[in-house]
């Protein structure tokens, strides 16, 4: 058995001894997740994105949106009473990439979806200090002007197939004629209006 007084001179053995427990901690935590249905398995009812949602969720990744918004609600009082019921890991099987995080500058947004009008996220995001006189959000006009001409959204969800997302075939061939000519700022805001609305399960306990 080796010494705590060997330890503490060895710096190399420390180091590996180091890596072994925690490397041990690691998989003793992580790799029973891969075969639990609660992270694993979709929750009853959860729906996939319409070919609309899934582009304003590249517009809001692509726009830095979850740099500043966590879509992550924690398990406790002073959370779940302000943004619903606490978030959890089968709700989010068919994000890719995946969105959770810690980091908050503006509120949580993972169940942001119908508690305003389409008209106030538009409002808001063209100048948040319209609606929210004390935002540091900056604003996005360029979302008014910009158009989606729909070439890459049937690819874009033929990779997310791949991935196991259970998009249609016969959503995927109507995806461009969904999307094309529609403005960056209409997918954005139904991107939006669905977080936390893909299932039906915490809806009523919001």
């Amino acid at each position: 058995m080796i010494k705590h007084e060997t330890i503490e001179k060895n710096i190399g053995l420390m180091i590996l001894l180091i890596i072994i427990v925690i490397s041990g901690g690691g998989l003793a935590e992580i790799v029973p997740l891969f075969f639990s249905s609660s992270t694993t398995k979709p929750i009853e009812g959860l729906r996939t994105y319409t070919p609309l949602e899934f582009e304003g969720r590249d517009i809001y990744i692509r726009e830095g949106c979850n740099t500043c918004h966590s879509q992550m609600i924690r398990p406790f009082r002073a959370e779940t009473e302000r943004y619903g019921h606490f978030s959890t890991a089968n709700e989010h099987v068919y994000e890719y990439p995946f969105l959770w995080g810690s980091k908050r500058t503006g509120p949580d947004l993972a169940r942001v979806g119908g508690r305003y009008s389409d008209d106030w996220h538009r409002a808001h995001l063209y100048n948040p200090r319209d609606v929210v006189p004390e935002s540091k959000m900056p604003a996005y006009p360029w979302l008014f002007e910009n158009k989606l001409s729909g070439k890459e959204t049937a690819k874009k969800l033929t990779a997310q197939q791949t991935l196991g997302v259970p998009f249609t075939d016969e959503t995927i061939a109507g995806a461009a004629e969904a999307v094309q000519g529609k403005y960056e700022i209409d997918a954005l805001v139904a991107y939006l209006q669905a977080l936390g609305k893909m299932h039906s399960q915490y809806n009523n306990k919001r």
